[in-house]
């Protein structure tokens, strides 16, 4: 055989082995998009806004209970009128009988929130434990689990983007660590009655600082001397 036959096989030989390799990938990659589908469809990202939108839609679904660990921070900027269709959600869910309980972090400035989501119809806890000051996650009945996430750790930092994952175990599990914290937190009423003894400030003066109505400070006030 000749030199040029042989390179001319051998020629022959790469290019088909080569067309091989290109089909296999070809294949590979359309496997490859395949999965990555089915694991977006199993738990899609969420935007912020979406976040918002998808937190309102499950609670609107919401059939016996609704179950949400928050920051409870502050509103501000275009998450004041989230807030506001979150509280709207809140008070038709509990009109149509939905159980709908929060925890939120001992801090003072979350007060506020805990309020306007206690006057709307659910019920407020506030518990110590750093792993729950970013922790934010909500169940809905027994197989919807919403996990809110920040961009980085931090109980000051806002929710960035999240997760809806239809999943009766992973609810199931949220739901148990939820009633073991909801067991050892306190109520919103006795939270601010800790932060009146704490700062030993007048009514007036405590509603301007957390952002309360000086008439909400004063029950929670005459209620604890009515008791001494």
């Amino acid at each position: 055989m000749s030199l040029e036959l042989a390179l001319l096989v051998l020629e022959s030989v790469l290019l088909i082995f080569t067309i091989l390799i290109l089909l296999y990938s070809i294949k590979e990659g359309r496997s490859r998009s395949r999965l990555l589908t089915e694991i977006d469809r199993a738990a899609r990202t969420f935007t912020r806004l979406e976040y918002f939108l998808v937190v309102v839609d499950s609670m609107t679904d919401a059939k016996s209970e609704v179950r949400g660990v928050i920051t409870g921070r502050p509103p501000s900027g275009g998450d004041v009128k989230r807030t506001k269709d979150i509280i709207s959600a809140i008070e038709k869910s509990a009109g149509a009988g939905v159980s709908l309980k929060y925890i939120l972090p001992r801090f003072q400035d979350r007060l506020k929130i805990g309020h306007q989501y206690k006057n709307a119809g659910a019920e407020i806890r506030y518990i110590t434990c750093p792993s729950m000051h970013d922790l934010r996650y909500m169940t809905v009945d027994n197989d919807v689990s919403i996990i809110g996430l920040p961009e980085k750790t931090g109980d000051k930092e806002a929710t960035k983007k999240g997760y809806r994952v239809v999943s009766e175990g992973l609810t199931h599990i949220f739901k148990q660590y939820f009633e073991e914290c909801w067991a050892s937190a306190i109520d919103y009423d006795q939270y601010l009655l800790e932060v009146i003894h704490h700062t030993n400030a007048s009514p007036k003066q405590l509603a301007q600082e957390l952002g309360l109505e000086e008439a909400e400070v004063a029950r929670v006030w005459d209620k604890q001397n009515a008791k001494d």
